[in-house]
């Protein structure tokens, strides 16, 4: 059964400094690092993959900070 979801939230720039932080913290602690998202929440295993993503298309540019984990 596949349980997709998609969703981009957008944050202030102090939120999103505080949920980078956060982040960061759990990252050098070897911590679990824990959020919500629209409603949900989510849990990101300290074995989880980091990886940047850079994409250009015309006039417009994104730079995703990406987390991948495999659940159970």
């Amino acid at each position: 059964m596949t349980n997709h979801r998609d969703i981009e939230k957008s944050y202030p720039t102090s939120q999103f400094v505080e949920k980078l932080r956060r982040l960061a913290d759990c990252l050098e602690n070897g911590e679990n690092f824990e959020i919500q998202v629209a409603g949900e929440r989510i849990y990101v295993p300290d074995h989880a993959i980091f990886n940047i993503e850079h994409e250009r298309e015309d006039d417009e540019e994104e730079l995703e900070f990406q987390l991948k984990w495999k659940t159970k």
